[in-house]
């Protein structure tokens, strides 16, 4: 009998083979006391199965094939870190010596109070990466049970071997959750979709499904357990639906939907190259957003005419407490300049706050987690709390700017006090780098308009700042006082909400009347229902996910920006503005 399971899409497009599932390795872990005579030997069982599962991650990073995706191998480094933080191994070694719990016994134990602190983190990306900890967890515990049997023993645990790896048919990965490392572990990279239980949009296994381009839904609940090995999967990337054991006539659709996207993804890579114009002759400029300086090839390579927001916090996270120096930043920042190849790179200040783990174990780097994270000390509010790291991330930037054209983007600005004070800490980072004989160029210095106070008070920022960048996600946020992370008010987060919309509009129009730069960074940019809205509010600068850029440019190259202005009033007005928008485009009557 066939059945739907629903879930999270996070990777467009249709997925047909056959499930193969993989279980977790926290299912009937042993729980036993061991004796005093015991304990150093069962703290050797655990550094002996940390080391057997570092060297496997090291292989593994080591063997991926030029055309792997970037990000397997920053999430495979994410991993190995992991497998040496004292916050991981050292507290189980406690368990052992203190409680005199088993290795197995042990880590799981630890991984429960790691998976409660992560549950209570405000910030949704962070709170995501707890499935990095118990990705860990879970190949120690194999390597823990397995490890006599060599190393092959360490990759995922298959519930029942599937027909035929080698065979014809395509198969599709369904877990409750799984790491970026097994996805290389099988012999042929052959996985056509992924299924899990866990996860939201931002997870390892959609970061890497998107890289990919591969089909996957996430958050699907019971999936692992309702689908059986070898069962027959439909993966619908578009509307977040698993369809298990489908009918002809459903199997066949889906099948011609799965032909069908295949030939436009065709169309859209031909596009890569092809300027971003619309049709009455509008130029459009496609940006990327990067994390790392490895992603800035990636960007080039999707077409991107350079990269809108480089978030520069991902070279301060992961380091047991410690910050990068001068030095550090400064190569990863003139490695991303060199990448885009004289194309522009906009560096955003590091944007961290009290609801981020980022100073824990930094003894000068220490604030007490506020009552509410997300209005507390966070981005430019911590960099300026912050002026001896603040001004060493600036230098940093300029001397990357002697390489090519580089652009600074400052964070969640509100306060003209704020504006004083960032281009007081700039001017003295030049006097610095002018002291110690540093070469470094002119750059433009941006604001990200996140905030509706500086959505409204725009004019006055666009005396002091040569371009502004809307950052979406938190505007969005902030507007309607919505937690998107807060599952019970989740489905109020609206991007379509016409306050929100009202201000998107009076920060464009604004920026253009004055002859300033403006762009949109945040997730409305890379999502196709939004690009003709935009460019009806006569945004045209876009900067997203590099997998985005191909489709966003086609509605761009067939988007008239003259029609689409002239609903513009219409569709702003109207109470359901994207039902509103939809007609217009449709040639129906908007409702108002």
């Amino acid at each position: 009998m066939s059945i739907q399971v629903f879930g999270t899409p996070v990777s467009r497009g249709v997925a047909i083979g056959r499930a193969v599932l993989v279980a977790s390795s926290r299912v009937d872990v042993a729980h036993y006391f061991v004796g005093a005579d015991r304990i150093e030997p069962e703290i050797e069982r655990l550094r002996n199965a940390r080391n057997a599962v570092a060297a496997e991650l090291a292989a593994l990073k080591n063997e991926l094939p030029p055309e792997a995706p970037h990000e397997l191998a920053a999430l495979l480094d994410v991993h190995l870190m992991l497998l040496h933080d004292e916050s991981l191994i050292g507290a189980t070694k406690a368990w052992i010596s203190d409680r005199h719990y088993n290795a197995e016994w042990a880590l799981s134990a630890q991984l429960e109070v790691l998976a409660r602190q992560f549950d209570d983190m405000e910030d949704a990306y962070l709170r995501e990466r707890k499935a990095d900890v118990e990705q860990v967890v879970e190949r120690l515990l194999r390597g823990l049970r397995l490890s006599a049997a060599g190393p092959a023993a360490l990759g995922p645990v298959v519930a029942q071997a599937a027909s035929d790896f080698g065979g014809e048919d395509p198969l599709v990965l369904v877990a409750n959750d799984v790491a970026p490392a097994d996805m290389m572990q099988f012999k042929r990279s052959i996985f056509t979709g992924f299924v899990t239980d866990v996860g939201g949009r931002t997870s390892h296994t959609a970061i890497v499904a998107r890289s990919m381009d591969i089909p996957a839904v996430v958050g699907a609940r019971e999936a692992s357990r309702l689908i059986r090995q070898d069962d027959w999967v439909v993966i619908d990337g578009d509307a977040g639906v698993v369809i298990v054991d489908p009918s002809p006539i459903v199997l066949d659709e889906y099948r011609f939907r799965q032909r069908q996207s295949e030939l436009e993804r065709a169309r859209l890579d031909r596009l890569r190259h092809t300027p971003a114009v619309t049709l009455d002759g509008q130029a459009v400029e496609l940006l990327a957003n990067i994390e790392l300086p490895g992603d800035a090839a990636g960007a080039l390579a999707a077409g991107a005419v350079g990269v809108g927001l480089f978030r520069s916090e991902f070279l301060f996270m992961n380091r047991g407490g410690s910050l990068p120096g001068e030095e550090e930043q400064f190569e990863a920042y003139r490695d991303a300049v060199v990448a885009l190849q004289g194309l522009p790179v906009t560096i955003r200040t590091v944007d961290v706050g009290a609801d981020k783990p980022l100073e824990r174990g930094a003894p000068d780097h220490r604030y007490d987690h506020g009552l509410n994270p997300a209005l507390g000390l966070r981005a430019i509010r911590w960099s300026l709390a912050e002026p001896g790291m603040f001004r060493q991330q600036l230098r940093a930037i300029l001397r990357a700017s002697a390489y090519g054209k580089v652009r600074i983007l400052i964070p969640m600005v509100a306060h003209l006090s704020e504006v004083r004070m960032v281009f007081e800490a700039l001017a003295r980072a030049r006097q610095q780098l002018d002291d110690a004989g540093r070469v470094y160029s002119q750059v433009e210095v941006g604001a990200m308009i996140e905030v509706p106070a500086a959505a409204l008070m725009i004019d006055r920022f666009l005396q002091h700042f040569d371009f502004v960048s809307l950052g979406t996600n938190d505007l969005i946020q902030y507007t309607l006082a919505i937690d998107r992370a807060d599952e019970t008010v989740a489905h109020l987060y609206d991007p379509w909400h016409p306050a929100v919309l009202q201000l998107l509009h009076h920060t464009i129009s604004r920026a253009n009347a004055r002859g300033r730069a403006v762009s949109v960074c945040g997730e409305m940019a890379g999502d196709a229902a939004f690009t003709e809205l935009l460019l009806a509010m006569g945004l045209r600068s876009f900067s997203m996910h590099p997998a985005r850029i191909a489709s966003i440019k086609q509605r761009v190259l067939r988007a008239d920006t003259r029609l689409l202005s002239a609903h513009l009033p219409r569709v702003l007005e109207a109470d359901h503005p994207g039902e509103a928008l939809r007609l217009a485009l449709q040639g129906g009557r908007a409702p108002q």
